[in-house]
């Protein structure tokens, strides 16, 4: 039997993941990689495969087949999902019919609570966790671009640490050129990830400003230290065994980047596009209660946020 790849979203991250994939095993007699994506961007990848231009080289990749009926696929091995967190519900309806008693999902999403929204659509399937580095666009339909040399692809199973199928699934990555690691407490690494962008997307949407300028004022640097208390507290309810010092760790961070950088929700929020801010800002005080934790600082500016985004 042959395994079956499906890549679910064929944005920055699906098409680098993906591409990467499909150039690896475009000969294999045993893996299959499909693309699901739709309107110009599929139509080109069906014309002329998909660009991939990385820090490597630039390749055009062909998967096994580029579709936006996935009724053409059948069963899948592994899907790995990379829409928008608000478009979660949407995508898993449209993978129902590959979803096979065998098959693992993947969601490579902003967000935390990503596998555990799948599981409650899809209770009997295993739904792994994973979260990603990396900085990749979408430049034009049928062109993906990678750049800054980051490309962390971090998958694992909170409920099974170690099997047979986690460990070839890293090496069948690996193969394939992508830097993966399997983690035995993929919660605490996406929960890493999340105090990063939780806090940044909040915070630069909330006062409409960079990185750079969330440290140069006293009142949103305050902010923005009152919000990582807080999210230590719901984490470490939650379980991921996160240090304080992950506080310093995120302003450190910020202040290595170019002032002007921005969150892609501030981007959004400018632009008068739908936003993560449920499952970038929401989410904290849902679970936050859930411990009866206090967070009055999320509380403000997700009000806020909201706010805007039904006005």
């Amino acid at each position: 039997m042959k395994t079956k790849i499906v890549i679910v979203g064929l944005g920055g991250v699906g098409g680098y993941y993906g591409g990467m994939l499909a150039k690896q095993y475009a000969d294999h007699p045993d893996i299959e990689i499909y693309f699901v994506a739709r309107g110009a961007h599929l139509q080109k990848v069906k014309e002329n495969g998909l660009t991939l231009i990385t820090e490597k080289g630039t390749f055009q990749v062909h998967p096994t087949l580029a579709t936006d009926d996935v009724t053409e696929i059948g069963t899948a091995d592994y899907i790995i999902m990379t829409p928008k967190s608000y478009d979660l519900d949407a995508t898993v309806a449209q993978i129902k019919p590959i979803v096979g008693t065998n098959t693992v999902i993947l969601p490579l999403l902003n967000g935390i609570d990503n596998s555990d929204r799948i599981r409650t659509l899809l209770p009997d399937i295993e739904v792994w966790q994973g979260c990603c580095y990396i900085v990749a666009r979408l430049n034009e339909p049928g062109v993906v671009e990678s750049s800054g040399g980051v490309h962390r692809f971090n998958f694992g199973y909170e409920y099974k640490q170690s099997n047979e199928r986690l460990i070839g699934f890293e090496t069948l990555l690996k193969e394939a050129g992508i830097d993966a690691t399997f983690h035995e407490k993929i919660m605490h690494v996406i929960w890493t990830k999340f105090f990063f962008i939780s806090s940044t997307a909040s915070l630069t949407s909330y006062f409409d400003v960079s990185f750079g300028a969330l440290l140069t004022d006293e009142t949103r640097k305050a902010t923005l230290v009152s919000v990582l208390e807080e999210l230590l507290l719901v984490a470490n309810a939650e379980g991921a065994e996160i240090e304080h010092a992950v506080i310093d760790k995120v302003i450190h961070q910020l202040e290595k980047l170019p002032f002007e950088t921005t969150a892609s929700m501030h981007s959004d929020f400018k632009a008068g596009k739908n936003t993560e801010v449920q499952g970038l800002t929401g989410v904290v005080i849902q679970l936050a209660k859930k411990h009866t934790i206090a967070t009055p600082t999320y509380e403000k500016v997700y009000a806020e946020l909201y706010g805007r985004m039904t006005k």
